[in-house]
């Protein structure tokens, strides 16, 4: 199986949609992922997202289907001891990589900073979302992994955002969303793509054959 997960074109954030670049952003993707055999279209149920999905949606003559798991991982951080608050991909650099418990995928959210907010919470609904998402595409979440129920060539599309994409690619390597989430980055319309590898005794690895690619904007 094949994901790509794409963020949305550039964003009007006080309006939830889209800027006049963005919507032409838009296109170019559209022409770009139109000529994929596409199984399913799955969408964050924010404006941005869906009015970028909309533009493939015409092209291709397809429905997308919302899914409330993919709206943007916008959990909101209380740094008490620096009086602000802030989202979990601006953490100070110098104190998160410092901090051994964010590397770890059993501890990243075990800090006195991530106890303090949702974000253990809002990263199991992703989790959880994803996991039921997975199995009705072929793929199970055993201890070792994933099980492979249904081994396919099937590509599925997500248009959400950068926070969610971090930790959807969090829950598919099995590594803190923390290390994503502070160092990646993706612009708008950037597609990332992971495929399965079903060649371990009926258990899949997820892979990231392609992070970020923007080249479709250079057409």
């Amino acid at each position: 199986m094949k994901i790509l997960i794409i963020r949305h074109g550039d964003p009007n954030y006080e309006l939830d949609t889209l800027t006049e670049k963005g919507w032409k952003e838009a296109e170019k993707l559209a022409e770009r992922i139109v000529l994929m055999n596409v199984k399913a279209y799955y969408a964050s149920p924010m404006g941005r997202a869906q009015d970028t999905a909309s533009v493939t949606m015409k092209k291709a003559g397809r429905e997308v289907e919302t899914l409330p798991w993919l709206h943007e991982f916008d959990v909101v951080i209380d740094d008490k001891k620096r009086g602000k608050k802030y989202q979990p991909w601006d953490l100070v650099p110098k104190e998160w990589t410092g901090e051994p418990a964010y590397y770890d995928k059993d501890q990243w959210f075990t800090t006195e900073l991530m106890e303090n907010s949702d974000i253990k919470e809002r990263f199991e609904a992703v989790k959880e979302g994803l996991d039921v998402l997975l199995l009705k595409h072929g793929y199970e979440r055993v201890k070792q992994g994933f099980k492979v129920v249904n081994a396919n060539d099937d590509t599925i599309v997500f248009f959400c955002h950068f926070g969610v994409q971090c930790v959807i690619l969090a829950c598919l390597l099995g590594i803190s969303p923390i290390i994503l989430l502070n160092g990646l980055s993706a612009e708008p319309t950037a597609v990332t793509t992971v495929i399965t590898e079903d060649r371990f005794d009926g258990v899949t690895a997820f892979r990231i054959s392609g992070f970020g690619d923007i080249s479709h904007l250079d057409k």
